[in-house]
């Protein structure tokens, strides 16, 4: 084998990964379907859990970094106030509509640009932060919060306060579409470059198969800060104060 050559991964250990992941996804999505469904202070504590187990995975990575002890400390002071502003918009949001379109949103955008990057590759975006991430898969991501923001304006009460009539108004979808999908990609990338700076695959391994909440998380973040800002300017009146 040539220097610089990876050896092959065997095929079962493949599958069992496939396994592992696939048995974790459903227990994930069976645990928030559970939270959206019972709603209220349960939906809640849900969210504030995976804010919690978020910043402990932060504070790990940067724990982690080769930085001076005061550089430290002010990394894990924004740190809490990047992830509990999240988390709180989160959390105040008066309709799990909402709620649903920021978790919905970020879906959408992580589908369609693997869907993007994978079917036309191209040039990588920051190939030494995240070498996956293309500008194709980018403008899969600005295609996919588009769906998700059409859905949310056609079928939440808090998204048709946005009242857009089809066919032409829907255009204008596009430019706030753009940025769920750049925050999300920006989130992304931010806890990559942590992770190559503390020289960690992943976040953590809570997560069987898939690493940890903050790999799970770091799109979700900054959409539900955007979102929440949004709300804040355009319809106050469905965040609680």
């Amino acid at each position: 084998m040539e220097a610089g050559e990876s050896e092959p991964v065997p095929l079962a250990t493949k599958t069992s990964d496939l396994g592992v992941r696939a048995l974790s996804a459903l227990v994930m999505l069976a645990i928030a379907g559970v939270a959206f469904w019972l709603g209220g202070p349960w939906l809640d504590g849900f969210i504030l859990i995976v804010a919690m187990a978020t910043y402990w995975e932060f504070a790990r990575l940067i724990a982690r970094i080769d930085w001076s002890g005061p550089v430290r400390l002010l990394a894990w002071v924004l740190g809490a106030l990047y992830i509990g502003l999240g988390a709180s918009f989160l959390i105040r949001m008066e309709s799990v509509e909402s709620v649903l379109f920021v978790v919905g949103a970020v879906v959408c955008v992580d589908t369609f640009a693997y869907g993007f990057g994978r079917s036309i590759g191209g040039p990588k975006i920051a190939p030494r932060i995240s070498p996956s991430k293309t500008w194709a898969g980018l403008l899969g991501g600005i295609v996919g919060a588009t769906v998700a923001l059409l859905v949310w304006t056609r079928f939440s009460s808090a998204g048709a306060t946005v009242a857009y009539r089809p066919p032409l108004d829907y255009v204008a979808l596009v430019l706030p579409a753009a940025a769920i999908a750049v925050v999300a990609q920006a989130g992304d990338f931010f806890e990559s470059w942590l992770k190559r700076r503390a020289g960690m695959k992943d976040s953590s391994n809570l997560i069987p198969g898939h690493g940890g909440v903050f790999d799970r998380t770091d799109g979700l973040l900054p959409v539900a800060i955007l979102v929440g800002l949004a709300l804040e300017v355009l319809a106050p009146h469905w965040l609680a104060g």
